[in-house]
């Protein structure tokens, strides 16, 4: 009787999936997706042992359509780790997760699933390989090559993730083809076509005219011709307003081109910019099915129900795209994550160009983690890493950062040509240091002024346009959907041409958005964040100097508590030094930000707890998975339904018939605010909002 691993229900079974095409075709798939990494034969071994246990009767009888449901990892699991020793161990997690996701090694998790591994290992009886299953002999995986002891444990559980990718990913694809063989995938253009766009694109621009402009050509030619380094850990040092975006996606694409690499995945700190860059890339790239968008305000859970034709509906993105414009919390957060889902696209970053767009951003919490993953990625997958801000952060050694992770300066490479010439030259303000304005005196300040006020947070924010609303003042907050914040900035730039401004905001509009005001006002906080406001201001130049009044505001509206050390740092800064943002300024800042005294760089134990791992490889990856979170308190997407900012009629269908959650995550993020799951609930009880169910 033959065996099979998927069924089509309601047809007949000559239509369903053989288990031994499923074994073989997700084998081959996890070994060219593990190839680039130099762990093909692994991933190869791990696809035909993945769904071993579907041999039994039982699993056979759900596929029949039993309701009973059985689950069908654990053997192929117990088999890598009777039979190949350390890197069947590795195997195992692998295998046993790729339903449920990566376990911990030996403890049960504080109320995070799955089963840990070695008390689901116990729990499966050792089964035999059929004789059609011919197995080959897991090779050592590159990234693993060359280490004695103390074993890496770093190196190595990260190397899991990435076999997981491998895995998980094919698994997904296969089963994915076998459901809907005839659904368009991937991208079919070619790099050097959109190297060439991008040239086209830039040469539009002709010889650049003014002093801006020729420094911000010189930055584009500095990128042109880093391309050629190898690949490594670089950094672009380019003022705000100095022209980084284009420069750094030049030098990305180059890079790739010269070097052979795979795909340019590019950083943002915030979700609010994602789209704006990502529109920014399709413009210069004239491809826009070339750039893909993967950002935070859909978070799918992995299901561990059995039916297929069900879990390919929650197929996440698995970046198989050239350029991939996402967030950090969402780059990072996959990096240490353990469920299906998030992982998936691991191993599409190996072989990358990655961005890191405000590098001053790296979370301080998690900064150890980060630190060593972005070591890890160019170590041993084939990655080169662009530090890409106007604030470079003491993140190296020889800043007296003590961290083991701490990056070297002699090992990272600079793009931009002499940054501290391009720090004079392209000082277009001035800081003029402020006590504490009331929000009654504040506004009295900027009323029937041209200007841009950036508050700490909305509260504020709303509070003062109340109090100045009339015609030419404007606001913008994360409380509005990114399609009312796109009109908002279109029609902010289009009366900056003619006509006085006042445009009340919050730290959203700091990174990446295009907006050149006279004056900039800016409640204090870190000097990261007093930089990137000050590059609204005068950013093309057009004034000998701009100004940038820092003022602290009154008592009722503070920093949020996680920047307030920030703030006080700050303020010490802008006491020492006539010029808060020159580049000494800035280094001082982030030296005594990240020697605080509570600054604490792995405050989730991330690397103390994968360093006490021990000789037995017992990884806690579900602990660190829940404990790895950028963003402490996460809000739930409301989608706006009726109304100017809701939802279009194209956006309604898809929500209506689409049965691809990741489609409609993409296409409503236009019409989505966040906001905490208590009014979220409070909304769904008076029936102001329901909750819709994607899968």
């Amino acid at each position: 009787m033959p065996l099979f691993a998927h069924s089509r229900p309601g047809q007949p079974v000559e239509r369903w999936e053989l288990l031994t095409d499923h074994l073989f075709n997700v084998g081959v798939a996890a070994e060219a997706n593990a190839d680039v990494i130099g762990a093909g034969s692994l991933a190869r071994a791990a696809g035909l042992l993945h769904d071993l246990g579907k041999i039994k009767p039982e699993v056979q009888a759900r596929i029949s359509g039993s309701p009973k449901r059985v689950p069908h990892s654990g053997e192929g699991a117990r088999y890598a780790d009777d039979k190949f020793g350390p890197l069947g161990r590795l195997m195992a997690y692998c295998i046993a997760g790729h339903h449920a996701g990566l376990a911990n090694g030996l403890e049960r998790s504080n109320g995070h699933p799955p089963t840990p591994l070695a008390e689901r290992l116990a729990q499966t009886k050792p089964v035999e390989l059929p004789d059609w299953l011919e197995l080959p002999a897991p090779e050592l995986p590159a990234p693993l090559a060359g280490f004695g002891k103390p074993i890496p444990h770093f190196e190595v559980q990260f190397f899991v993730r990435m076999l997981f990718s491998a895995l998980v990913d094919a698994d997904f694809v296969e089963t994915e083809r076998f459901y809907s063989p005839d659904a368009p995938r991937g991208w079919t253009g070619s790099l050097n076509d959109l190297r060439g766009a991008l040239g086209n694109h830039l040469s539009r621009f002709g010889p650049p005219e003014g002093a801006v402009n020729q420094l911000r050509g010189e930055v584009l030619e500095g990128a042109g011709h880093a391309a050629a380094e190898r690949p490594g850990l670089f950094s672009l040092t380019v003022p705000t307003g100095g022209g980084k975006t284009l420069s750094s996606l030049r030098f990305a694409l180059d890079h790739v081109q010269q070097h052979g690499l795979r795909r340019v995945i590019y950083v943002v700190p915030y979700t609010s910019i994602i789209e704006q860059t990502a529109d920014v890339f399709r413009a210069a790239l004239d491809d826009a099915d070339a750039v893909l968008e993967h950002h935070s305000a859909f978070d799918f859970q992995d299901m561990e129900d059995e039916t297929e034709a069900e879990r390919i509906k929650l197929a996440a993105q698995n970046w198989d795209r050239p350029v991939v414009v996402t967030t950090a919390v969402q780059f990072f957060e996959s990096l240490f994550a353990n469920r299906t889902s998030k992982c998936r696209k691991l191993h599409n970053i190996a072989g990358s160009v990655i961005v890191l767009d405000e590098a001053q951003s790296l979370p301080i919490p998690f900064l150890r983690p980060c630190l060593a993953a972005i070591k890890e990625l160019t170590r041993g997958y084939g990655c080169s890493a662009v530090l890409c801000t106007a604030t470079q952060p003491a993140i190296y050694k020889e800043d007296g950062l003590k961290a083991p992770e701490a990056l070297l300066r002699g090992e990272t490479r600079e793009i931009a040509p002499d940054p501290s010439r391009l720090y004079d030259h392209l000082k277009r303000v001035e800081v003029v240091k402020l006590g504490r304005l009331t929000n009654a005196e504040l506004a009295e300040r900027v009323r029937g002024r041209s200007a841009l006020v950036i508050v700490n947070n909305k509260r504020q924010a709303r509070a003062l346009y109340d109090d100045l609303r009339g015609d030419g003042v404007f606001h913008l907050t994360t409380n509005m959907t990114a399609s009312h914040r796109a009109t908002v900035l279109g029609e902010v730039r289009r009366r900056l041409q003619e006509r006085p401004v006042l445009l009340i905001a919050t730290a959203l509009v700091e990174a990446g958005v295009d907006l050149d005001f006279p004056e900039v006002w800016r409640a204090v906080a870190g000097i990261d964040s007093i930089t990137q406001a000050a590059g609204r201001c005068n950013r093309n130049g057009k004034l000998e100097r701009g100004q940038v009044f820092v003022f602290k505001p009154e008592e009722d509206y503070p920093p949020p508590r996680e920047l307030q050390i920030n703030a006080e740092i700050a303020c010490r800064i802008m006491a020492e030094y006539a010029d808060p943002l020159s580049p000494d300024a800035v280094n001082a800042y982030f030296r005594a930000l990240y020697w605080s005294s509570s600054a604490d760089l792995d405050s989730r134990r991330i690397m103390g707890r994968i360093g006490e791992s021990g000789n037995q490889l017992e990884y806690p990856f579900a602990d660190i998975a829940a404990d790895f979170s950028l963003i402490e308190d996460y809000n739930k997407p409301l989608i706006l339904g009726s109304g100017p900012w809701g939802m279009d009629e194209d956006a309604q269908r898809l929500l209506s018939y689409s049965t691809h959650a990741g489609a409609i995550a993409h296409a409503l993020q236009r019409y989505t605010v966040g906001v905490s799951p208590k009014i979220l609930s409070d909304l769904i009880q008076i029936k102001a909002a329901s909750a819709v169910d994607f899968c």
